[in-house]
């Protein structure tokens, strides 16, 4: 019987945090250690030890993810080790996991097999705290909000239109609606409300968006809580909580410094859902690690109509970014769900059902290539993988125009990811695309919504429904029509429906409701049934979970 991920890990020999700080060039007083192998970066180093440097920045995103799974993590930090056994420096800049999904139902974000980001379990449980700074933070405004309107409510603001809620970083439908104030007089005003789980929350957008923490006071200040009567927004500088909720923070928008299993330096640092929000690690991060190595594997949430395209529209345009080339992650497994066979009989060759996924994979290269950056598929390798269907997938691929490869990094390590390490080497040096965004800044956002749908998941249109048109309206005439995007949409499928795989035709998009998060820099526009607050699976992952009699976590992937 394989060995698991977490068995895996335990085995690994990990160096001491301050080498691999060395290795970038990074002193003592550059870092601050979280024990042995993980450590917070003095943001500073940019300015000082970074500056006039320019990595290259590759990003990893995905097919429309199945329950077979795809490996995109896994494949980032596989790749990044092949960059480095070729003679690169290069370095990982990944989300942190949040807990839901790891007692839920997704697993961690840590990667996998040989090609994992360590200590595991440390950044798969609670790692350096970050999220549940940005909990506390998110909370401490909510709490302010609810005193201010006990208090006085000097600001006018209506507790019928008060938006900002609460969060709980774990999957809890229980929470998703509540009233507050229940109990008489002393204990607040009664409203209706609800939770988010701490991933959504603006508070992680801002953090994972913000230049320093100048900026990230000056975003926190203009988020939206509510409005008057009238219509005036109100915000969180009216509040008069920026300075405190900035406070802790302070450490949490440092970097966190780890490894991978082979020793490649990574920033694993931010961990807001590719579905319900921007799906990026931190630019702070990102920034760094383009100052201190020669190239940048990076990936977003989920698939190149959600991760990706926020990536290139949210946070390249924040944040200046340039990417070079984008690695798609496929599996034979998924593009045969794709193709309708069903997860228990994946095990048989089902060379035709491969075919017929493949338009999933057509549309998703067809996604990237309108970014003007090079594309090159990477076909995550599983042992039941038959020569016939790699060979569909690697032809189909030739005929698209597009350079794929195979890569074995779960078994392998950075040894399985050198042929798509060397493709991507070679499409930035052939293939000198120029990067570009979806949609201009000063579109109204209704049409920047039909641009996503229709240029990005295929649509053959959009429909906006009442409550959110009159928003966007509002928010226009506000002054906030330069804002982006993000749309919150059903990750299982490239259209609304969950249940439509494949490349779906024919079909529309319905924006329900809109929110403005003006100290993120977007608006959201919620698709579908689309929820913010996930609920356990019948069978959570929290059930094979536990503690042996010597301390050790078991059950953990």
């Amino acid at each position: 019987m394989g060995r698991n991920d977490l068995e895996i890990a335990r085995e690994a020999r990990l160096q001491p945090i301050a080498r691999i700080a060395a290795s970038l060039g990074l002193g003592d007083d550059d870092i601050e250690p979280y024990g042995r192998y993980k450590a917070k970066v003095d943001p500073s180093v940019l300015t000082r030890q970074a500056a006039g440097r320019a990595g290259t920045l590759v990003l990893v995103t995905g097919i429309t993810p199945t329950p077979a799974g795809e490996g995109k993590s896994t494949t980032t930090v596989g790749l990044a080790d092949a960059f480095r056994r070729l003679g690169k420096r290069a370095m990982v800049a990944i989300r942190e996991p949040s807990l839901g999904p790891c007692f839920g139902v997704k697993g961690g974000a840590a990667g996998g097999g040989r090609a994992q980001v360590g200590p595991m379990e440390d950044i798969n449980l609670h790692f350096t705290g970050d999220i549940h700074a940005v909990g506390a933070a998110h909370n401490l405004l909510s709490a302010m909000l609810d005193n201010h309107i006990f208090q006085g409510n000097g600001t006018g603001l209506d507790a019928r239109r008060v938006i900002w809620k609460r969060v709980l970083d774990m999957n809890d439908r229980a929470l998703r609606n509540v009233v507050l104030g229940l109990g008489g007089p002393a204990n607040g005003v009664p409203r209706e409300s609800g939770f988010e789980i701490t991933v959504a929350s603006e508070i992680m957008a801002v953090l994972c968006l913000a230049g320093g923490l100048d900026d990230l006071r000056a975003r926190i200040a203009r988020i939206v809580v509510g409005e008057t009567p009238d219509g005036r927004f109100v915000t969180a500088g009216d509040l008069k909580a920026a300075g405190a909720l900035t406070v802790l923070l302070k450490d949490a928008i440092k970097p966190n410094l780890v490894q991978t299993l082979e020793g490649t330096p990574a920033f694993v640092h931010g961990g807001p859902f590719a579905n319900i929000a921007h799906g990026c690690s931190s630019l702070m991060a990102t920034r760094l690690a383009l100052g201190l190595s020669e190239i940048v594997v990076t990936e977003a949430g989920f698939a190149s109509d959600l991760g990706a395209e926020k990536f290139f529209d949210i946070k390249c345009r924040t944040g200046g970014l340039v990417p070079s080339a984008a690695v798609l992650v496929a599996t034979v497994r998924a593009l045969k769900v794709h193709g309708g066979v069903r997860r228990e009989d994946l095990g048989a060759e089902h060379v035709a059902a491969v075919n017929a996924g493949l338009l999933n994979l057509e549309a998703h290269v067809e996604n990237l290539r309108q970014f003007g950056v090079p594309v090159v598929v990477a076909l995550n390798h599983f042992v039941a993988d038959t020569a016939a269907e790699v060979d569909a997938v690697l032809s189909a691929c030739a005929e698209l125009g597009v350079p794929a490869r195979l890569s074995r990094v779960w078994e392998l390590g950075g040894a399985g990811g050198e042929d798509v390490a060397r493709a991507v080497l070679d499409a930035i040096q052939t293939d000198r695309g120029k990067f570009r965004h979806l949609y201009p800044e000063d579109l109204p956002l209704a049409k920047k919504i039909e641009i996503i749908a229709e240029s990005v998941y295929g649509a053959d249109g959009v429909d906006i429904l009442g409550p959110a048109a009159q928003k966007l309206a509002r928010y226009e005439s506000a002054g906030y029509a330069r804002l982006g995007i993000c749309m919150a949409k059903t990750q299982a499928s490239l259209s609304d429906d969950p249940k439509k795989v494949g490349r779906p035709r024919g079909f529309r998009i319905t924006v329900r409701d809109a929110k403005l998060c003006a100290g993120a820099g977007f608006v959201v526009a919620y698709a579908g049934d689309i929820m913010t607050m996930p609920g356990l699976p019948k069978v959570p992952a929290a059930d094979a979970i536990d503690i042996d009699a010597s301390g050790n976590v078991v059950g953990l992937f």
